[in-house]
């Protein structure tokens, strides 16, 4: 690939000539803003701008520093694969390490001058006369001939529409803005949600708080944490013998894969996990009532498996009482519950989760036709999770069904970069400006894969999870092993594409 993408010729108005014209625009700097970023300027792309909000770089781990905030993927898969990191210092990585490292990488493969911090895309439109994405990000503007959305799935936080929140007297909050400036001691916390976030800072919060209320609308299955400190020989190794890192990650690896069998195969298997799950929570919880309210009634996998081993202890405490109801109303300085009891409260923290299947960025995309947002309507589906039919020269990256119920998104994130590069080479082989994946193609391959999910534990395990969208589709999650979905994204389907020239290039269909 040569390091300027072509570039046809721009309308002659005032404000286009004060956009700025670049090959390639990524939003945002996470795992997939940043290793798009870095695979492009290794492959000889130069020309391209990565759009940050904030004021640096890490996404979902920049954002999220709520107490005990830390990674439930072992630490040896979490990291790139061009640049693992042998250093960490459990098992399991925190969330310091992981912004640590993901800051490291910027600065160690040069993208850092290509970032420009605090310019959030606004809105994206396709020109098909000039075959370029029109891009506003606050003050500034581009004209690229690719886009590619590297905001992520867990980046708009999800907060209920409750009566009466905005009278709410007190501090209320999601997770993923957790206010450090607040002091919790001595305060009465109703803490909203019992997932994985609500796991990791109840521990933490628990001894400083007065009260602690934790409303429950379904219990999780709660595995034994396997983490553990990683001593100074372990880390020293794994950087001098990288034949020695390379054979623990690809043994970790494998041992992730093999819960694709219970999860996508036979969710019968994941009985034995529930039997470990149900041991774990006699050993930790002596009360039978409270056992009996943190017992699941679905199958184990069907929403997302949790680890721990301080969060059920911490609900034995006596300052803590579980609510196993959802929230339903607040008023000036109490919650109510779904049975219609009220508990005064002094802060309101949300554990709420993230607008998954949603996908709030999609609102801000539109082809000169459709807006993206609006033909999904809360059920996105994409080509290989990577492209979407009508939205040419558009690439999403952890787009629908890319996400993982075992193991690490890295690896997805990095077998979607490969693509987008099989797609950009393409296109300059053909000689093409403008590549767009065929309707017929991206049907017949969610056809495919929603099949497939109907035998799958999250189907048939007998939950509601975020992993289902307005329309009860599995939009989410890859039904599969991660190795067959970098296979297939590993090759270039040429039948699959559209490759047009300015001159041949339409508007989207409506």
């Amino acid at each position: 690939m040569t390091a300027t993408l072509s570039t046809p010729p721009s309308r002659s108005t005032a404000a286009e000539h004060r956009s700025e014209r670049v090959s390639v625009v990524i939003v945002g700097t996470g795992f997939a803003g940043l290793g798009m970023a870095i695979r492009l300027k290794q492959s000889g792309v130069q020309d391209f701008v990565v759009l940050e909000k904030a004021g640096s770089v890490g996404g979902t781990w920049r954002d999220n520093t709520y107490p005990g905030c830390m990674c439930d993927v072992p630490s040896s898969l979490y990291s790139f694969s061009f640049a693992q990191k042998a250093d960490w210092s459990t098992t399991y990585p925190r969330q310091a390490e992981i912004w640590d490292y993901l800051r490291d990488c910027a600065q160690r493969f040069g993208v850092l001058p290509h970032i420009r911090f605090h310019q959030e895309m606004r809105s994206a439109s396709w020109d098909a006369a000039s075959a370029r994405w029109r891009v506003s990000a606050g003050a500034a503007a581009f004209e690229t001939q690719y886009l590619v959305l590297g905001a992520g799935a867990l980046s708009e936080p999800r907060v209920p529409d409750l009566p009466g929140l905005d009278g709410f007297g007190g501090p209320v909050f999601h997770s993923a803005r957790w206010r450090h400036d607040l002091d919790l001691r001595g305060k009465r916390v109703a803490v909203v949600g019992t997932g994985a976030s609500a796991v990791q800072f109840v521990p933490e919060i628990q001894p400083q708080v007065a009260q602690l209320q934790l409303y429950q609308r379904t219990p999780a299955w709660i595995l034994p944490h396997p983490n553990r400190r990683l001593s100074q020989l372990e880390q020293t190794a794994g950087g001098a013998l990288p034949a020695l890192r390379d054979l623990r990650r690809a043994g970790v690896y494998a041992g992730r894969e093999l819960l694709v069998l219970g999860l996508t195969v036979e969710p019968r298997m994941m009985a034995l996990g529930e039997a470990a799950a149900r041991r774990h929570l006699r050993r930790q919880v002596a009360d039978p009532e409270l056992r009996r309210a943190l017992t699941p009634s679905y199958r184990l996998g069907c929403k997302r498996m949790l680890l721990s081993n301080d969060f059920y202890p911490a609900l034995t405490r006596d300052n803590v009482e579980l609510v196993p109801h959802a929230i339903t109303a607040v008023s000036h300085d109490a919650v109510v519950a779904a049975d219609g009891s009220q508990r005064r409260a002094d802060v309101l923290i949300f554990g709420t989760g993230f607008q998954v299947t949603e996908f709030p960025v999609a609102q801000r995309i539109d082809n000169g036709a459709q807006v993206l947002g609006e033909v999904w309507r809360g059920s996105p589906q994409a080509y290989m999770g990577t492209t979407v039919a009508d939205f040419p020269n558009l690439f999403v990256l952890t787009g629908p069904n890319t996400g993982l119920g075992h193991t690490s998104v890295v690896h997805v994130i990095e077998s979607q970069v490969r693509h987008v590069l099989e797609c950009l080479r393409a296109a300059r082989r053909n000689g093409a400006e403008v590549i767009e994946v065929r309707p017929e193609a991206q049907d017949t391959y969610n056809e495919r894969l929603q099949q497939r999910m109907r035998r799958t534990v999250w189907t048939t395990g007998g939950c509601r999870s975020w992993y289902l969208d307005a329309r009860g589709r599995n939009s989410t999650l890859w039904p599969s092993f991660t190795f067959v979905l970098r296979h297939r994204l590993r090759r270039f389907d040429e039948s699959a594409y559209a490759l047009t020239s300015p001159a041949r290039a339409a508007a989207p269909s409506g």
